[in-house]
């Protein structure tokens, strides 16, 4: 079921636009924050997404462009939870200033998973958990009433229905990845991104590399990956769309040269959507498309369109 969260991350002061008339211009960090946005604010809002498809939060820095949008923006979202590791200090120098939400560090404590390389840090994953990413949905909700309460009703409502969408990916969700056999519950992927994907749904999840992608995978770890990938007759893993498939490809190699069959299962957006104007480049596509993926993979029962037939 979805909680009420009604506490924002951080006191700020907000901004309402000069013209109510005009909308509310948001400039995200990430795509996912940019479609809770879109989704909630509908016409009321601009959004723009400073990282597209592909692209690394854990190691993307700021541009030119980025610093000159987000100064003039009436709000910026962004993650927190250390995702944006490398515009961290910038974007809290412009919460001086500015208008500046990260939207995830609202979730408490004792629903985030900790990071094993990063003390006192969490896990920022969070959206692989469609349970907790309507926690976050609803943030931004209270972030845009805030900024345009003569349009909270507007806000509420499109809330409301998207989450109704979330509740519809979470029965999904479950009948599918509940249809993979429990002994095939492995999901290897580069890099630790679907602990709360795992946590969610009852499935074994295992990194290359750590949750950031910044870590170094050895040798020694690849040996012990493809130890295990035989040992226990895994016969799938994953690669990212944000990450490079060259620590995949070599566990695959490796097993191979030890008798063991092992194949691609797919790609898996993780810590990037897909395409802008794809069904891909939205949260809720880019959900289903893992969880489809993951379940045919590895011998579920999932249709192959997806949830509502849209996946390419």
């Amino acid at each position: 079921m979805i909680r009420t969260l009604s506490v924002l991350a951080a006191t700020v002061t907000l901004v309402v636009p000069a013209h109510a008339q005009e909308p509310l211009t948001i400039v995200a960090t990430t795509g996912m924050i940019a479609d809770a946005a879109r989704q909630v604010g509908g016409d009321l809002v601009e959004v723009q997404s400073l990282m597209g498809a592909g692209v690394d939060p854990h190691a993307y820095r700021q541009t030119r462009s980025d610093i000159v949008a987000t100064a003039r923006a009436d709000m910026v979202l962004w993650h927190g939870l250390y995702l944006e590791a490398q515009m961290e200090e910038f974007l809290l120098e412009l919460a001086e200033t500015n208008t500046v939400i990260p939207v995830a560090e609202a979730l408490p404590r004792d629903v985030l998973l900790t990071s094993e390389g990063y003390e006192d840090r969490f896990d920022p994953h969070v959206w692989m958990d469609p349970t907790l990413w309507a926690d976050v949905v609803q943030v931004v909700e209270g972030a845009l009433s805030d900024a345009l309460p003569e349009a909270a009703e507007t806000f509420a409502a499109n809330a409301s229905a998207h989450g109704a969408e979330i509740e519809a990916l979470i029965a999904y969700s479950n009948t599918a990845l509940a249809s993979v056999p429990e002994a095939s519950r492995v999901l290897l992927t580069a890099h630790d991104a679907f602990r709360y994907f795992g946590a969610a749904y009852g499935y074994e999840v295992i990194g290359i590399q750590g949750i950031s992608t910044e870590s170094e995978a050895g040798l020694q770890r690849i040996g012990e990956l493809v130890d295990l990938l035989v040992s226990r007759d895994v016969g799938a893993v994953f690669v990212e769309s944000s990450v490079s498939d060259r620590n995949i490809r070599a566990l695959i190699e490796g097993a191979a040269a030890r008798g063991h069959e092992v194949v691609i299962g797919g790609e898996l957006f993780s810590d990037a959507m897909g395409e802008e104007g794809t069904y891909e480049g939205t949260w809720i596509g880019m959900i289903d498309h893992n969880v489809t993926t993951i379940a045919r993979a590895l011998g579920g029962d999932a249709p192959e369109g997806g949830m509502q037939g849209l996946l390419e």
